[in-house]
């Protein structure tokens, strides 16, 4: 089976870890071997969260600097830094949102802009999504990410339908209900 690796990147109380368990258990779903990861570090202060995910015959569950195929980020500071783990001509999802960090809220940095994204992705043929919706609540960024990578079949052999039972499986009927309609709703839109 090919390796596809998958690095995954926000802010604490983004639903990385979340959006992780959805990716696993779809994979696990459409019937491929997977193993994966989570780093929390200061999550509950505001601070990075990661997880790595590994499709195929693979050892250990880290991604490598510089090998990952997808990278999805839910803050535009945290793609800036994970675009250093994708390989030239693999996929960056991120959520359009910016929380600041802290050398950006003291002036010793700038915003990052969409515009830069757009020069690295065209230098080193990164296929680029930016996401930015209309939410009914600011914490469906990771739903509106997974919505993208399934209408753009981003992870090999997975469907729409394993997103959906994978969803289901990790949340109760009604937080289930409403993140399908945001899921269905960009699927539909985009």
């Amino acid at each position: 089976m090919r390796k596809f690796d998958i690095y995954l990147i926000g802010v604490g109380g983004q639903g990385i870890g979340l959006l992780s368990e959805v990716l696993i258990r779809a994979i696990d779903y459409s019937g491929q071997n997977c193993i994966g990861v989570d780093t929390h570090g200061l999550a509950q202060r505001g601070g990075v969260v990661s997880s790595h995910i590994r499709i195929g015959d693979v050892n250990s569950p880290l991604t490598i600097p510089g090998d990952v195929d997808l990278v999805l980020a839910l803050e535009r500071h945290e793609a800036g830094r994970a675009m250093n783990y994708l390989k030239d001509g693999g996929t960056l999802v991120y959520y359009d949102t910016s929380w600041q960090p802290l050398p950006v809220r003291l002036g010793r940095e700038g915003e990052l802009k969409n515009e830069e994204f757009e020069i690295v992705a065209r230098e080193r043929n990164i296929k680029l999504f930016r996401a930015k919706y209309d939410l009914p609540d600011v914490r469906m960024q990771n739903i509106s990410l997974l919505a993208v990578v399934a209408k753009n079949n981003l992870i090999p052999n997975v469907k729409t339908e394993h997103y959906l039972k994978a969803m289901e499986d990790l949340m109760n009927e009604r937080v289930f209900e409403s993140n399908k309609k945001v899921f269905e709703s960009i699927l539909e839109a985009m």
